[in-house]
């Protein structure tokens, strides 16, 4: 099984110590953030992955190597000028779907930790014959995120992409829903992990750059493609700013989460 990891980002919330260390190796309970990730990916069966970098990119590469450390395979994506969230599928389609007996690989952010059972997340992909399952949960404030809401089937029925915060202000993937069934949906957040078949890179628009969610999955879900939404109910975190960065080093420091990094 392979992965894309997205770890190109600037870290912009987090300046000024991303001016200097890019955010996938920020600290963390005493290892770089990135490697949290990436263990949840080797818990699931993944055994090679393709990083993207572009901020600080010698920094990521120099830290985590070949990935031998880590008990995976490491590659590189380089990205001279940052090309979106999804932009990086165009060139890496030969290296995510060049298995022939492997239809489907992952997409993961390099910044949230999670202590997703991977495998049940694939095994519900296969059951419903999906094209993607973007791993979902429920935060206290659900209102600083972009919105995914699913059907009692869990099939996503609705994307609600944040555009603006003040006064809250979403872009609806699909644009108009029936009233009835959009108030029997279920709202969650995106946390970080995506299944896919390698269907949707014929979906994928031509050129990046382009977003993963904009460009590609919120179009399906308005299409009423299969899409699911799979929900974590276990331990996660993300880091969004300084704040959300420092209150975790704090939680780590008194009570490191059990088994976040096991293999």
């Amino acid at each position: 099984m392979k992965a894309l990891v997205l770890a190109a980002g600037m870290g912009e919330r987090l300046r000024p110590l991303t001016e200097v260390t890019p955010k996938p190796m920020l600290e963390l309970g005493g290892r770089p953030l990135i490697h949290y990730p990436l263990a949840m990916l080797r818990r699931g069966g993944v055994t090679e992955v393709v990083i993207n970098v572009h901020h600080l990119a010698s920094a990521i590469r120099r830290g985590l190597g070949d990935g031998s450390g880590l008990g995976l395979r490491i590659t590189y994506a380089p990205e001279p000028v940052l090309l979106g969230t999804g932009g990086p599928l165009n060139g890496l389609r030969e290296f995510l779907g060049g298995i022939e007996s492997e239809n489907t690989f992952i997409i993961a952010n390099s910044d949230t930790i999670l202590d997703l059972d991977l495998r049940a997340m694939l095994a519900f992909h296969r059951d419903r014959a999906a094209l993607a399952t973007i791993a979902l949960f429920r935060p206290a404030n659900l209102d600083y995120y972009s919105r995914l809401e699913i059907d009692a089937g869990q099939k996503l029925r609705r994307m609600r992409l944040l555009a603006r915060h003040d006064p809250l202000q979403y872009d609806d993937y699909p644009a108009d829903l029936d009233d009835n069934l959009a108030g029997s949906l279920s709202p969650f957040m995106y946390c970080g992990v995506i299944v896919a078949d390698q269907a949707v890179f014929d979906l994928m628009p031509p050129a990046p750059p382009w977003s993963l969610m904009a460009g590609l999955f919120a179009p399906m879900v308005a299409n009423a493609m299969p899409v699911f939404g799979y929900v974590h109910r276990g331990y996660f975190r993300t880091i969004d700013d300084l704040k959300s960065y420092d209150a975790l080093k704090a939680e780590f420091a008194s009570s490191p989460p059990p088994g976040i990094l096991a293999g």
